[in-house]
Order: C-alpha cells, then sequence, then structure tokens
C-alpha cells in the first residue's frame, strides 16, 4: 500500500479506470483515431456527467505508466488523449514524457480545477460551474469547449472566454440528454458570435465507443 501511495505521488503510476483506441469525437480534433487514457479521480462533481465511475480514483487498479504506453504503442495512431475523471489531479509528468519519447502527440482534457502539469501539446479546457478552474490553465488552453446544460451556460462561456489567451479556440457543446433543446440555441448563439463554434459528440451519434 504505502508502495502504491510513493508511486502514485511521483507520477509513475496512476489509477487507469479504462484505455482504448478510439475515434476522437469531440471538439478540434473530432474524427482522428486516438488512444484514450482515462484516469481515475474526479472532485468537480458535475451533475450530468456521464462517466460518474471516475470519481473515486480508489475503485481503479494503480497501473505503471510503462504499461500504459507500451498498450498505447500497440496501435497504428499517434494521438493520446488523457482525460479522466479529472486528469490534473495527479503528477502527469512521467507518463507525458514517456508518451514523448515514444513519439506520441499528447492532448488532454481537463476542467482546469488543478494546477498543470505534465508534456501537453493541446489543451482542451472545458471549466465547470461546480468547481472553477485554477487561473494558471487558461494560458495554456488551446480549446475552450464549454458544455452547455441551460441557458445560463452561455454567459458562463462569455466569462471564460475572456481569460483564455487569444489564440485559444472556442467551443460550444451541448449537453447530451439535452442535446435537442439546447443545440438549436448553441446555433442561433454561434450565428450571432462567429468566433465560436459548434461541437457536437459524434461518436455518440456514430454509437463508438
Amino acid at each position: 500500500m504505502e508502495e502504491n501511495k510513493k508511486a502514485l505521488l511521483s507520477g509513475e503510476s496512476l489509477p487507469l479506470m479504462e484505455a482504448f483506441y478510439t475515434i476522437q469525437g469531440e471538439g478540434m480534433f473530432s474524427g482522428q483515431p486516438a488512444y484514450f487514457i482515462r484516469l481515475g479521480g474526479c472532485d468537480v462533481g458535475c451533475v450530468w456527467c456521464d462517466v460518474k465511475d471516475s470519481w473515486e480514483a480508489e475503485r481503479w487498479p494503480i497501473v505503471p505508466i510503462q504499461q500504459m504506453v507500451a498498450e498505447a504503442e500497440s496501435f497504428p495512431a499517434r494521438l493520446v488523449v488523457i482525460t479522466g475523471g479529472e486528469p490534473l489531479m495527479h503528477n502527469l509528468g512521467p507518463l507525458t514524457s514517456l508518451l514523448k519519447e515514444k513519439g506520441f502527440q499528447i492532448n488532454m482534457e481537463t476542467s482546469g480545477a488543478h494546477p498543470f502539469s505534465g508534456k501537453i501539446d493541446w489543451t482542451c479546457l472545458s471549466p465547470k460551474k461546480f468547481k472553477q478552474p485554477v487561473p494558471e490553465v487558461y494560458a495554456r488552453a488551446d480549446e475552450l469547449k464549454v458544455v452547455v446544460f441551460n441557458k445560463s451556460d452561455f454567459d458562463f462561456a462569455l466569462k471564460h472566454a475572456l481569460l483564455v489567451n487569444e489564440k485559444c479556440h472556442l467551443l460550444l457543446q451541448p449537453e447530451w440528454s439535452k442535446a435537442e433543446i439546447m443545440t438549436p440555441l448553441i446555433i442561433d448563439f454561434v450565428k450571432e458570435n462567429p468566433a465560436w463554434r459548434v461541437s457536437l459528440q459524434t461518436h455518440k451519434y456514430m454509437e463508438i465507443p
């Protein structure tokens, strides 16, 4: 048990909920093949989260990063997406360094609620009302993806857009259970605010796991 704690703190091992090869369905890299590494643990607590099983890190096996990377190498694409849960709850330095050594591009999906770590090529910042991002993460965001659950999320999106860097891509994505209601509102918003784009969970439409 003590060894697991040391490995977690050092980032040499991490709680792995699942890892799988698929097609990225969301955001600026939508449609590209990617290997997903979903880490356990999240303290943000989104009421509409579709992976609530990821919240408790203790539920998931502690896996050495060498094992994770070796599995990623067995697939042809060299794009890895680190997600969660909330991946920045963990020390991502060793995992991302090893992935870079093996020639991977590393994308990360985060709420930004914890300090930044790791060698990340592309950061998708998806802030949540339930726990605000730490200030340092805004400058590192390549993509701001706001999930639209209700009408107040449009003002929430505009507020956070003021905090990211000027090159950051701005995306609005309907929450899946509200897509029928919110998508027409998002379309109207984007037409009036052309700096924004629409992001859809295309993997759910295509039933890609």
